[in-house]
């Protein structure tokens, strides 16, 4: 005689086999998110991972090659309010423009709009389990940050960029 609120152990078995098969295929893809930066076009400056390691500093180096994230409020071009141009810090490409830049709040420069169509381009980012909007460099594909749709007018776009991904140029 089998009790009511005791599940049979043919059933459990079955249950945990079921489960055990769905995480089993789950796996490969929750590992593959954020596995590489995305780079997956070619750009036209390229440069050997040596090279890249010789021209930028180990952050910055680790910013636009790997993908990284500095700390919030860590980057002096947080309260950077001269009028000038801000440029790629892996190849000198003008990216982002003072005049679109304003204080998110969030502890990284923010801007809501590129200083040009197509100086930067955009991919999908799984980094932290979910889609995201990458941002990188047009010309050399370093990453930059990420753009999210909670800025202000006249795009509704946040261009949260890292300071280190970036070199300011006074006008």
């Amino acid at each position: 005689m089998t009790d009511q609120n005791t599940i049979p152990s043919q059933t459990a078995d079955r249950r945990q086999i079921l489960t055990a098969l769905a995480a089993g295929a789950a796996m490969p893809v929750l590992a593959s998110c954020g596995a590489s930066p995305a780079q997956a076009k070619d750009f036209p400056i390229e440069l050997t991972e040596a090279q890249w390691r010789k021209k930028l500093t180990k952050d910055q180096f680790w910013i636009l090659r790997e993908a990284g994230t500095e700390r919030r409020f860590s980057s002096p071009l947080n309260d950077e309010k001269r009028k000038g141009t801000y440029h790629c810090a892996g190849c000198d490409n003008a990216i982002y423009s003072s005049r679109t830049k304003y204080d998110s709040k969030t502890g990284w420069p923010a801007f809501w709009a590129a200083i040009e169509k197509g100086a930067v381009g955009t991919s999908v980012d799984f980094k932290i389990g979910y889609p995201r909007t990458e941002v990188h460099c047009a010309d050399c594909g370093g990453h930059l940050g990420h753009i999210f749709s909670d800025g202000p007018e006249p795009t509704g776009q946040r261009h949260c960029i890292n300071g280190l991904a970036m070199e300011f140029k006074p006008a």
